[in-house]
């Protein structure tokens, strides 16, 4: 089996019902991490259980009311993913909770399995970690929703990052397959969406995707990604993430491992690390932030 047909998922080909995207750690291959991508008109409704693991519910684009434990609570959400950062909700595990779109739009519920009984937190924009890495090619965007900030989990990380169009990011090449002071064991999902571009911004655009072997741990994916798909990293190197030029491009990372400090630690590919101290001094790409910051963050 070519290893891109193993770890690239593409679009629609784990539709269910009113879920375009169901990546369950069945399907992966692995422990922790899953993920599913609820599509909805105004008014439809889903109901949903958590079971063993823990999640957010994250708007993608639109609105939705959230139910669960007998309290609702209404997520403003935004147009796109290029427009704005969002509020969201944690939800623990053994909740069942029901999911009615106010708008018509598209809801991610990243999620892991979970070791500790939590409480349903509601969490405003405000409360996303925003900032800008790198400089030059390499400048892109990052949204953190449950990876640095105060929201509690037992083992689930989830951020965003927007990189503009001709940009590199997750670069330099990274990896978290080992536990060390320097490093934790991390499954990690990707879920891409491509803006597009061209005349009336009606041209479909691509971007390119790379995971490759760490010592021990073979791996070779080189994929062209487009809005709506999915790679699974269960391990390796990854990175580059290629936005082509006109495109900008958005990917959704959830992340989770047996840890139970619920912390992102990497090590970069030694070939490829002196990268950082390249851009220091550096002009960020003028075409960030793609969507207001926080700046009290």
């Amino acid at each position: 089996m070519n290893e891109n047909d193993k770890y690239v998922i593409k679009a629609g080909e784990t539709r269910n019902g009113n879920f375009d995207t169901v990546i369950t750690a069945e399907r992966a291959g692995w422990e922790f991490c899953s993920l599913k991508i609820a599509d909805l008109k105004a008014g439809e409704s889903e109901v949903v259980e958590t079971g063993q693991a823990e999640l957010l519910v994250l708007p993608l684009s639109g609105s939705v009311n959230v139910e669960v434990d007998g309290t609702s609570f209404e997520l403003k959400g935004r147009t796109s993913v290029f427009t704005d950062i969002t509020d969201y909700i944690f939800v623990p595990r053994g909740k069942q909770f029901t999911l009615t779109a106010v708008t018509d739009g598209r809801f991610a519920l990243p999620a892991t399995k979970a070791s500790k009984d939590l409480e349903v937190r509601y969490c405003s924009r405000e409360e996303v970690k925003t900032g800008l890495r790198g400089s030059g090619i390499m400048s892109r965007q990052v949204n953190n929703y449950a990876l640095g900030n105060d929201v509690e989990t037992s083992h689930l990380l989830v951020c965003e990052v927007l990189t503009p169009g001709g940009n590199w990011s997750s670069y330099p090449p990274h990896k978290h397959d080992v536990h060390s002071d320097d490093e934790r064991v991390l499954e990690e999902i990707y879920y891409f969406e491509i803006r597009n571009g061209g005349p009336d911004q009606a041209t479909e655009g691509f971007g390119l995707q790379r995971v490759y072997s760490s010592p021990g741990q073979d791996i070779d994916v080189t994929a062209e990604v487009r809005s709506g798909d999915t790679v699974i990293v269960p391990w390796g190197y990854h990175g580059p993430s290629v936005a082509a030029p006109g495109h900008d491009m958005y990917y959704l990372n959830v992340m989770g491992g047996p840890a139970e400090d619920s912390t992102w630690l990497m090590t970069d590919d030694p070939c490829h690390t002196w990268q950082r101290q390249a851009w220091e001094g550096d002009d960020i790409d003028p075409r960030l932030p793609m969507t207001p910051l926080n700046e009290e963050n």
